[in-house]
């Protein structure tokens, strides 16, 4: 061993070791990242991949001062163990630890925090700009995928970045994978690069096979630059980088430390961009990530070490996902107008069996988010009906394709939100709460979600017979309940809601995940002489307002529970239509997500922590009812 990780503080040590060492090394790096998340589960595979890339890019450049900014995060781990945190992995995604991603708080080498892709270049970018606008010197240096290449954003990044001629260099990771196989042409154009020579070899080669060449040679050598774009056509399919104003060098083996090394430091003494193409392997080091060709080992639970096999949950009930993605796949074989659109999450939205069974009929478009939503519209409006899956997280980055394309238009487009409410270890990045607050103001659209898995097949059939614009379902990450599955499907009445307990005395109106709670809170009370009622508000909007109106009519105090955000919440909405309506919110009470940023953890623990429990929303109805006899008592 060459240095117990545990005691790392600063990568510093790095410029010390021999190659021998820093082979040991990443060596050791693997092996204590296999061990760690057989227990805490992460992107292990992801991690394995970069392991001498990101000792490399310690060795040559001196963070903090030079700018790392890893796009997504998640390939962060190994940046961690040589910044200080190896001795904190035992608590890794775990609640009041490591977090799974950048994070600024945890330390100053962590100056850029995301979890979604493409951001890397157009922060990098900010950045660079500050240095320049300060006069500093310092070196900034964003890592991106191939697989965060097909987001728009970093598309205008380069762009810009060509165009500035900005100083900084650009780690280009090509590994082949985002979290599912690559798609899309500029896959492909990544794939022909890979084959190539290296470019800049291959120039210096050319040039020096042109000296030896007797009498001629160098005068032949000193028209070299004017044949250079045609041989760079030769070498480097579609000069792609050159032509946006960067210096490309590679591709190079991200897994050669002298490779890594010299191109790093060569790459420090070019003027202008330069991006860097790195080959590397997912998963690198440990078989069963490393022979995944589908994307299981890009971000998984506890495993078994010695094997690879997943530590499988004790649940027998349904994944949310497959329920969602198997009844799109039921009504398709009936309804040929049923497409599905995903932006690279055909693995974790479990539509591996529709394109299996429908491949013309399923169109995975790569980490694009926006045009996946804008695409989906398009279909919409030629009379197809399409299924967009897509992660609330995600769903954030296509919020003007929403408003504008398919709601603005009223296009019937069925748009699952999967991953909706707190997701856990994934943290603040990923916590799936704030999409009611953001679809909820746009006309025409209608969001739902059910209490169990039953009534979530149910909606999947509402939304693919619905046709009046567009329908979202959300739905959980992890498994249902394990109730029984009715045969047949059928549509719900848009906007109804259904009573699930009778109570006079008090009423709570909630939905999804929280149902379970609120029953707990309305059983409590029973033992304390108070029937509450409880509303299964499945339809988030609109609003079934009758029973709305019969609920204020009673005079019955209220309280409303959602996992997502209070701010322009299922909570907000229920008070508008009281204003609206001239109804008395004095006895209104409303219980979900506050104002901040959720962190990771386990989702029980993050609720304690918010008080979303059903011991508070018992504690609250009881004082909601004595507030409302104290006043009663006063006016009588």
């Amino acid at each position: 061993m060459v240095v117990d990780l545990n005691t790392i503080s600063s990568p510093s040590f790095l410029k010390n070791l021999t190659k021998q060492q820093l082979q040991e090394l990443a060596s050791d790096i693997r092996k204590f990242l296999i061990e760690k998340g057989s227990v805490t589960g992460g992107h292990i595979g992801p991690n394995l991949g970069v392991v001498e890339l990101t000792i490399a890019l310690h060795r040559v450049f001196n963070s903090p001062e030079d700018k790392f900014l890893f796009d997504v995060g998640h390939q962060a781990y190994v940046h961690k163990i040589l910044t200080g945190r190896a001795n904190q992995f035992d608590t890794l995604r775990q609640y009041k630890g490591l977090c799974g991603f950048p994070k600024r708080i945890e330390s100053e080498h962590d100056v850029w925090e995301t979890g979604h892709s493409s951001t890397s270049l157009s922060g990098a970018m900010g950045m660079a700009a500050a240095r320049d606008v300060k006069g500093e010197k310092n070196y900034v240096v964003p890592i991106i995928g191939d697989g965060a290449l097909t987001g728009g954003m970093a598309f205008e990044a380069l762009n810009h970045i060509g165009h500035a001629k900005t100083n900084m260099t650009v780690i280009l990771n090509d590994n082949e994978m985002s979290i599912a196989p690559n798609v899309g042409a500029m896959h492909n154009m990544l794939t022909r690069m890979r084959s190539a020579t290296p470019y800049n070899r291959a120039k210096d080669d050319f040039e020096g096979l042109l000296k030896r060449i007797p009498a001629v040679g160098n005068r032949l050598a000193s028209t070299a630059e004017r044949v250079k774009d045609g041989l760079k056509s030769l070498v480097v399919p579609g000069m792609f980088f050159d032509e946006l104003g960067f210096t490309y060098l590679g591709p190079i083996d991200g897994h050669d430390f002298d490779a890594l090394e010299s191109t790093l430091l060569n790459a420090k003494r070019i003027e202008g961009p330069v991006i860097i193409h790195v080959l590397t392997k997912k998963g690198k080091g440990y078989s069963p990530a490393e022979n995944d060709t589908v994307g299981t080992w890009h971000g998984t639970g506890p495993y078994k070490m010695e094997t690879g096999d997943f530590v499988k949950s004790s649940n027998k009930a349904p994944g949310w996902s497959k329920l969602i993605a198997d009844t799109v796949s039921r009504i398709a074989r009936e309804d040929k107008r049923v497409v599905t659109i995903t932006p690279a999450m055909p693995v974790g939205s479990k539509l591996e069996g529709f394109a299996k069974e429908f491949p013309n009929r399923f169109f995975d478009v790569g980490i694009a988010e926006q045009h996946a939503t804008t695409m989906a519209a398009g279909m919409a409006a030629e009379g197809t009906k399409p299924f967009l899956s897509i992660y609330s997280t995600f769903l954030q980055r296509a919020y003007d394709q929403m408003l504008h394309d398919i709601c603005r238009q009223k296009l019937n487009v069925f748009v699952g939100i999967d991953r909706a409410g707190l997701v856990g270890a994934d943290g603040e990045t990923h916590q799936g709460v704030f999409d009611i607050s953001f679809l909820r103001s746009m006309p025409n659209i209608v969001i739902m979600m059910p209490k169990d898995e039953n009534e979530g097949q149910h909606m999947v059939k509402t939304a693919l017979t619905y046709d009046e614009g567009p329908i979202c379902l959300r739905y959980p990450r992890g498994n249902g309940l394990g109730v029984e599955m009715d045969e047949e499907l059928i549509a719900l009445p848009i906007g109804s809601w259904e009573v699930l307990e009778q109570g006079e005395d008090a009423v709570i109106l909630t939905f999804g995940t929280t149902i379970p709670l609120a029953q707990r809170a309305a059983a409590a009370l029973a033992t304390k002489g108070i029937r509450a009622e409880v509303v299964n508000a499945r339809f988030i909007k609109p609003m079934d307002e009758k029973m709305l109106h019969e609920i204020f009519q009673s005079n019955r105090p209220i309280l409303t529970i959602e996992e997502s955000m209070l701010e322009g919440g299922f909570g907000s909405a229920v008070l508008e239509f009281a204003n609206d309506n001239g109804y008395n919110t004095a006895f209104v009470n409303r219980m979900g997500i506050p104002d901040e940023f959720i962190e990771h953890g386990d989702v029980n623990l993050l609720m304690n922590d918010i008080d979303l429990t059903a011991e508070e929303a018992e504690k609250r109805i009881t004082s909601l009812i004595e507030k409302k006899t104290k006043q009663e008592g006063i006016k009588a």
